[in-house]
């Protein structure tokens, strides 16, 4: 009997690839939410626990982290999910986005390992046999599912890669990526337009309801007061609740920030803001909600990641 108890337990590398499914079958967050509340209509006691503030990704880990913690309890409502979960053939949420065809095919992926599982813990649940040739060949692949940290680490590295780059045509695309990537994985929406020229990229994304227009630029050189006036000029262009995020990985002259010091449609970000996120000292979205309200109140386009660390502490 406790052979068959031990056979019963979920393999550990399901449960990964379930947290995968869950972040990346839905690109908005609104209908992860829906579907999740339906999934576990009958199971208050956990829709309480979970933090739909938090990114698709977090709330994902919250809930597995439940399911496997009780997972005597859980078991049933978890193959439930896996089953229904790798029975999903169209994403109509992901098609409909920038990128659809890409974010679609992650999203295959990630149903495919679940399904590949699902085959595997089915037989665990009917058969209580243990499968511990299974879970060998598959430790290697379970490797593969990133948690919120390892993707900040695994980001970290690209970013220090990108600096070494000797093509700066190459560094502005991988960069392009890189924003898009890591602006992702806060649940920002981000939509890239694309439109590359040199170093130069366009985008938009969205934060507490708010929509961002994008430009960030990877220069030798401080960007000066004309880089900005452009992109005052854009962002106005865009509609009067439009906000702007500037970024620039070389900093910004004096005279430029000495301009955009009492009145501002945009905030800015630079590389020690990149490091402080991907070195999980603050979050993303919390980091720019920062500098969106110094902007308002003090009209301050600039507020370095060090200030907000010193006023917190």
């Amino acid at each position: 009997m406790q052979d068959k108890a031990r056979a019963k337990k979920m393999n550990q590398s399901a449960y990964l690839a379930l947290i995968e499914a869950l972040t990346l079958i839905f690109w908005n967050k609104k209908p992860f939410e829906l579907y999740l509340r339906g999934m576990l209509q009958d199971n208050s006691e956990l829709l309480s626990q979970l933090d739909f503030g938090a990114t698709k990704r977090e709330v994902s880990g919250q809930l597995v982290n439940l399911l496997r913690r009780n997972e005597t309890r859980y078991l049933d409502l978890t193959v439930a999910l896996m089953l229904d979960i790798a029975a999903m053939e169209t994403f109509p949420n992901l098609t409909n986005q920038d990128d659809g065809d890409e974010k679609v095919a992650k999203a295959v992926a990630a149903v495919g390992e679940v399904r590949r599982w699902t085959a595997k813990q089915r037989e665990v649940i009917q058969e209580h046999e243990a499968h511990a040739a299974a879970i060998a060949e598959s430790a290697k692949k379970a490797q593969d599912s990133r948690t919120f940290a390892q993707s900040h680490a695994e980001m970290k590295e690209h970013f220090l890669l990108m600096h070494s780059a000797v093509d700066p045509h190459k560094r502005g695309t991988d960069f392009e990526g890189f924003i898009n990537e890591l602006f992702g994985l806060y649940d920002l929406e981000p939509r890239a337009e694309y439109s590359l020229d040199h170093e130069q990229i366009d985008g938009a994304f969205l934060l507490n309801t708010d929509h961002y227009v994008l430009e960030a630029k990877w220069w030798n050189k401080a960007i000066g007061r004309r880089e900005l006036d452009v992109f005052k000029a854009n962002i106005e262009r865009k509609g009067k609740n439009t906000l702007g995020l500037y970024v620039s990985m070389s900093g910004y002259s004096s005279d430029a920030l000495a301009v955009y010091s009492y009145s501002t449609p945009f905030i800015t970000m630079d590389g020690s803001d990149f490091m402080a996120v991907l070195d999980q000292r603050i979050r993303l979205d919390e980091l720019l909600s920062r500098k969106k309200s110094h902007a308002s109140q003090t009209g301050h386009c600039y507020l370095p990641v060090s200030e907000i660390f010193s006023s917190s502490g």
